[in-house]
């Protein structure tokens, strides 16, 4: 699977604890249209695992059932490859104008 910055975002949240959709639309700043794909995506690269909450809890908290992700031992290879492919990007980065 192609690792976007989407994508690296994405298992970047789920990573520091971010279990849910909404969560994690909230921690990448993405809307709720771009996470979802990318959640879908990555399960099926089996890069995270999920399960549905169980609806008694959804229904004592009087609100959806939640479907929570987490990261799999692939994925957090894939993410470690992803961040440090992010920081050589960063440091490929000009210098500023007249600086040597």
């Amino acid at each position: 699977m192609r690792m976007t910055l989407t994508t690296t975002l994405v298992l970047q949240a789920i990573a520091h604890g971010r279990r849910y959709g909404l969560e994690i639309a909230e921690a990448t700043g993405y809307p709720t249209g771009t996470v979802y794909p990318a959640l879908r995506r990555l399960e099926q690269a089996a890069y995270l695992h999920s399960a549905w909450e169980r609806e008694a809890d959804a229904v004592r908290d009087a609100r959806p059932q939640r479907r929570y992700y987490e990261i799999t031992p692939a994925g957090a290879s894939a993410l470690a490859r992803a961040l440090e492919a992010v920081r050589a990007l960063g440091a490929l980065r000009p210098s500023p104008k007249g600086a040597r």
